[in-house]
């Protein structure tokens, strides 16, 4: 799933784009902004998030350092990938309604070092953390509750400023530039920067927790990020600072209260009965709301006393626009395909978690000298989600368009990320199968501390097909939710699908406990498990939530079909 972070980050300045350029249209006569902002956004990017290197090892720390059981470990993990994933539509709400993109930046930046300091000092003082084994992991003992204290606030103070920080940066940078095209070539920076520095953090920063020193690790971390939070603020006098438009859930919320308001009064059929916005002398186009969802309707019927003199709304909580109407009825369109999104990434996230546990038992040494880091096992779903990325974009799309004279649309690039999850989860059960076959033919079943003699490679391909898929249906859901989603929400259509990949990470939380709870498929020595059984029932998981896809797709229609959806995939 971290592929899904550095996807999501490109869509980001598009939405953040569309909710404040009027306030950006304002502040064009300032001299703040351009080109000379830019260093200072970079190098602030390249410090966070190189930083969020502490993250990707943080399960085998808890089992090395902390004798957390395997199980419980990576359910901690998932909680923080979850985590860290949901908070970014708090930031979003926050920076647009609130306290702007510049504090929540800094903000979160100061709680990211204070975590990942907390973390560095567990590592480096025996006194934070626990003693070592005795005579193996039945005698290891547990952290004390001032440990246990210590290491929680260090994970929630970090995660909460990972998260704080994964879109408002973009957002911050895009906010800088007033045309299209500086815009784009800010953002094709953006995303290679982005790229690189994560890629360094999930792999050198891995590389020496696992072969140094995890205090030196923690610390490199800790070092890197007060350099980008000093970075960012000595741009200070140049950013341009856009003023916080407001959130736009509240127009939403305004509808619903509306709506039941007025429940008893008749729906009517003349558009003289609604209240449309205006814009200056002009009219907008929904003068009519349409006949879905029709008790919504009832938010927009004009009442005695609801408009002023100046046909202006007197009682924002009683009457809304017809176009209010409609965007909260696109938002309920779209919440049956945004629901199989969950289902289509909880399995993604367990395959993540897990891939870590099996590769603590292989053999991960290449050569007589380098040894692969098991927490870095995410970075070749990075890496086919990259590469599927460009070859998808340069040759299958092209010859898609020749051949049926038409782009892919966002539903038809979801739908192939569904075919090829299901064909990881496949792939991962039967390389798990042949693991637990060496297992047994090598007796080590009961050993927990041995090396099963199976190369690491092999848990490659299983990451390597998700990454396929999620080159396919993850920019299809947020190009689908930026083209559906209402204007005034676009700012937080890409952190709702954050908001999904969180929850999805916390549903496989759920699945892994349910499945430790009433099998013996995962059990803390895995070796002694049927870790493939888990894969299987994934399958099935996701060929139902398949099933279920499909009949969402067959009856959706889209709200901004046209030329609109050819154009953006075209131009790619």
């Amino acid at each position: 799933m971290a592929a899904n972070e550095f996807q999501e980050s490109s869509y980001a300045i598009e939405g953040r784009h569309s909710s404040n350029e009027k306030a950006q249209m304002s502040d064009t006569h300032s001299k703040r902004g351009g080109w000379i902002t830019f260093s200072f956004i970079t190098g602030t990017l390249i410090g966070l998030t190189l930083a969020g290197g502490w993250g990707t090892n943080l399960v085998v720390y808890l089992i090395e350092k902390f004798h957390f059981k395997s199980i419980i470990a990576t359910q901690i993990g998932n909680i923080v990938n979850g985590s860290t994933s949901l908070l970014p539509v708090l930031a979003a709400i926050i920076a647009d309604s609130m306290l702007g993109c510049y504090s929540v930046i800094w903000i979160s930046s100061s709680l990211s070092f204070l975590g990942i300091l907390l973390l560095a000092l567990t590592a480096a003082l025996k006194s934070l953390r626990p003693q070592t084994c005795v005579n193996g992991p039945s005698l290891c003992p547990m952290p004390t509750k001032i440990q246990f204290a210590v290491l929680y606030m260090g994970i929630v103070l970090a995660s909460i400023g990972h998260g704080g920080t994964r879109f408002t940066i973009a957002a911050m940078g895009a906010n800088q530039f007033d045309n299209a095209k500086d815009q784009a070539i800010f953002f094709n920076w953006y995303v290679v920067i982005l790229y690189a520095s994560a890629v360094l953090g999930s792999t050198v920063i891995v590389y020496i927790q696992d072969s140094f020193s995890w205090a030196l690790g923690f610390g490199i971390c800790v070092v890197v990020t007060l350099i980008g939070l000093a970075i960012f603020l000595l741009g200070n006098r140049y950013y341009r600072h856009i003023k916080p438009q407001g959130s736009p859930f509240t127009s939403l919320a305004r509808v619903i209260v509306a709506a039941t308001r007025k429940r008893k009064i008749p729906i009517s059929s003349k558009s003289g009965d609604y209240y449309s916005e205006k814009l200056g002398k002009v009219e907008k186009l929904v003068a009519v709301p349409t006949e879905s969802f029709r008790f919504l309707n009832r938010a927009a019927l004009k009442t005695e006393g609801d408009t002023n003199s100046d046909s202006s709304i007197a009682k924002p909580w009683s009457l809304c626009s017809v176009q209010q109407v409609e965007d909260l009825k696109s938002l309920i369109r779209i919440c049956p395909i945004l629901s199989s999104g969950i289902f289509l990434s909880t399995p993604i996230g367990v395959l993540s978690s897990l891939t870590v546990l099996q590769a603590l038992t292989v053999d991960r040494h290449l050569g007589p000298h380098f040894k692969i880091p098991a927490g870095t096992m995410v970075v070749f779903t990075l890496a086919s989600t990259a590469i599927s990325l460009t070859l998808i974009d340069r040759i299958l799309y092209p010859i898609w368009q020749k051949l049926s004279h038409q782009s892919p649309t966002p539903l038809q690039r979801i739908a192939l990320g569904h075919v090829f999850n299901a064909l990881g989860m496949i792939v991962a059960a039967l390389v798990e199968s042949k693991r637990l076959k060496i297992t047994k033919a090598h007796h080590l079943t009961d050993e927990t501390n041995s090396t099963i003699p199976m190369s690491v490679l092999w848990l490659v391909p299983q990451m390597a097909v998700v990454g396929i898929g999620e080159a396919f249906h993850y920019p299809g859901q947020v190009t689908l939710y930026y083209q559906e989603f209402p204007t005034s929400l676009r700012s937080t259509s890409t952190a709702m699908c954050a908001m999904i990949i969180g929850i999805a990470y916390y549903l496989s939380n759920a699945v892994i406990g349910i499945t430790q709870r009433t099998t013996g498929w995962l059990p803390d020595n895995i070796n002694n498990g049927r870790l493939d059984n888990v894969y299987w029932m994934l399958l099935v998981v996701g060929v139902i939530n398949f099933g279920y896809y499909l009949i969402c797709a067959r009856f959706y229609r889209y709200r901004n079909v046209g030329k609109e959806n050819e154009n953006y995939i075209s131009d790619r």
